[in-house]
């Protein structure tokens, strides 16, 4: 039975969503998941699909890649039955290097594969190197979270709701760009925030705030459910610069660990830079286990 690579539309992404979601495991590798596609649909729901790249056979999703900005990463899961399957890895092998195939540009690309051994060995055998290494963090929630208020005294963390969506988005912005947050930068993060809670994705997410005992937001973090009894995902997670240093991201992780524990997740996961000792040792205060690092592999220009 052929493989067929195609882009799927708009109105197919709570599908592929469905499916992606089935494909998450405990023990398994963190692959591409719906909370990722989840934030990605901050550009909205058309321009989220024309980012993915679905590959079926005999009608059935076996595949699921996005194009995770414009710098050529590709972000893949494939179905768990199929990981080992030669045919499946070498016809995604062939369609991932052919920058004619319209999955990746020519030049420097990185493609992001976690758990797809086959597939990795086939692309390293064509010259692809593999890239820097990338840290999953898992936290078993078979056993209650403790209370933030608890461990974390004179903090408070609230599910965002539009109404303070202002807040979350300033220290998005501080923790992740860090440059002035102006009226044009606060009205578009507002409308990309909006978007993604209009989007076919907004169920599976929530946007949690750490608060100051003064009240000022000092941290923030996203998360993403698969369903219940199956992983869910903290993405993203940030701390305002003026607050750093004082625990406030371990704080809003394990308060994110404990949302998704009430949405029914099985468990919680998150992929840190192994470079980044603070991520990594801030998820490690959160309760979180760091296993094994893994690497993305990269195609030199």
């Amino acid at each position: 039975m052929s493989i067929v690579l195609g882009t799927p539309g708009g109105n197919e992404l709570e599908s592929l969503a469905a499916t992606l979601a089935a494909w998450q495991q405990d023990g398994g590798p963190i692959q591409l998941h719906p909370g990722d596609l989840g934030w990605y649909s901050m550009r909205g729901p058309e321009a989220t699909a024309r980012a993915l790249r679905a590959w079926s056979r005999d009608g059935e999703l076996i595949a699921l890649g996005l194009l995770d900005g414009p710098d050529g990463l590709l972000r893949l899961a494939v179905d768990p039955k199929l990981r080992s399957d030669e045919s499946v890895a070498r016809q995604l092998c062939s369609d991932i290097s052919d920058p004619a195939r319209g999955v990746l540009p020519d030049g420097e690309a990185i493609v992001e594969a976690r758990g797809a051994v086959t597939l990795q060995h086939l692309l390293l055998t064509r010259g692809w190197q593999f890239d820097q290494p990338w840290t999953p963090m898992h936290r078993d929630l078979a056993a209650p979270v403790p209370d933030t208020h608890v461990t974390w005294p004179g903090l408070r963390v609230e599910v965002i709701g539009p109404d303070r969506a202002e807040a979350w988005m300033e220290v998005h912005w501080s923790a992740f760009k860090g440059t002035p947050f102006g009226e044009a930068e606060r009205r578009g993060v507002l409308d990309w925030r909006a978007t993604m809670m209009d989007g076919p994705f907004a169920e599976r997410g929530r946007c949690l705030a750490a608060f100051d005992p003064d009240g000022r937001a000092v941290a923030i973090a996203g998360v993403w459910s698969s369903g219940r009894g199956r992983p869910g995902l903290v993405e993203p997670m940030g701390v305002h610069r003026d607050h750093r240093g004082k625990g406030y991201g371990a704080a809003v992780s394990e308060a994110a660990a404990a949302i998704l524990g009430e949405m029914g997740s099985s468990s919680a996961m998150v992929c840190a830079e192994t470079s980044n000792v603070g991520a990594v040792a801030t998820y490690t205060a959160a309760g979180f286990t760091a296993l094994p690092p893994e690497s993305d592999l990269l195609r030199p220009s």
